[in-house]
């Protein structure tokens, strides 16, 4: 009997969305990084106590690090670790990947935001963009094209009656 093949797609494994990169960001080029968690982060994260709303990337000593984001931590977990909700967060990059991100940063005025939090197999993985600031007059611009397609599907929807 042959295996039946898992969808590819992330959005089942989905545990956490930055909604405002995107509203807030034009995101450019996107990586995938691991997470150095300890094991009351990861019992928090399958629990779905996590939230990347308000969390970017730095990058010191020639690492990459995820800054603002916050893992609650549960009633349940153990008694003799401190729990820091929002320490740093060491991600587990190439180095090729580091140095990317270090010449668009310093170079081309990039910031690096996160966007999504998933499962990949037994691992937490973290999708980061290299991503330019959107003025004042880009968002207004989305939120009219995004109103132009709502309106565009009300209209084949009637039509189709």
């Amino acid at each position: 009997m042959a295996k039946s093949k898992k969808s590819s797609g992330n959005n089942s494994n989905l545990i956490a969305q930055n909604k405002k990169a995107r509203h807030e960001f034009f995101l450019e080029d996107k990586f995938e990084a691991g997470m150095e968690l300890q094991g009351w982060e990861v019992k928090s994260i399958r629990e779905g106590k996590v939230n990347i709303s308000e969390c970017y990337v730095i990058i010191q000593n020639n690492e990459a690090y995820l800054v603002g984001s916050r893992i609650t931590p549960l009633n349940s977990a153990s008694t003799h670790v401190i729990a820091d909700p929002v320490r740093p967060r060491k991600l587990l990059l190439s180095r090729r990947e580091i140095d990317k991100l270090i010449g668009a940063r310093d170079r081309e005025g990039f910031s690096i935001v996160a966007s999504r939090m998933y499962w990949k197999r037994c691992w937490v993985k973290l999708e980061i963009h290299l991503a330019k600031g959107k003025k004042s007059h880009d968002k207004r611009d989305d939120i009219k094209d995004k109103d132009w397609a709502r309106q565009k599907e009300r209209m084949m929807k009637t039509s189709l009656r």
